[in-house]
């Protein structure tokens, strides 16, 4: 490479730090299209739940791309899914959020979280 050439391609100093840009809305824009609670309006679900929790908490961990064991190896798995979920669906909530639904009813949010990647076509 010649001298004049790389006189030409020297290096410009940054003079301000980049600003950071929001891809989308950091809250969500939509509701989870159905409650915790609404077991009955996916009774097939609601069932391989009640009979094999492990099982659709596996069926879970694959359907968002993730190791069908995630869930059975690593503590906390679910709640970051969740958070993935509601991430990938635009679904309103926080960590918090997440954290709470497992601890008042463990089975209704993983069969929630089956219902609305029914409904996203997951």
């Amino acid at each position: 490479m010649s001298v004049a050439m790389s006189a030409s391609m020297s290096v410009q100093p940054m003079l301000q730090q980049p600003i950071p840009q929001r891809i989308g809305e950091v809250g969500g824009h939509r509701e989870w299209s159905t409650g915790l609670f609404g077991c009955f309006s996916d009774c097939s679900s609601c069932i391989m739940t009640m009979l094999c929790l492990p099982g659709m908490e596996c069926k879970n961990a694959a359907r968002l791309g993730e190791c069908c064991l995630l869930p059975h190896c690593c503590a906390g798995s679910n709640i970051a899914m969740r958070a993935r979920l509601r991430t990938l669906g635009g679904i309103r909530g926080s960590i918090l959020q997440d954290i709470c639904a497992f601890c008042w009813c463990y089975s209704c949010t993983v069969c929630q979280m089956s219902r609305e990647m029914d409904n996203m076509g997951l």
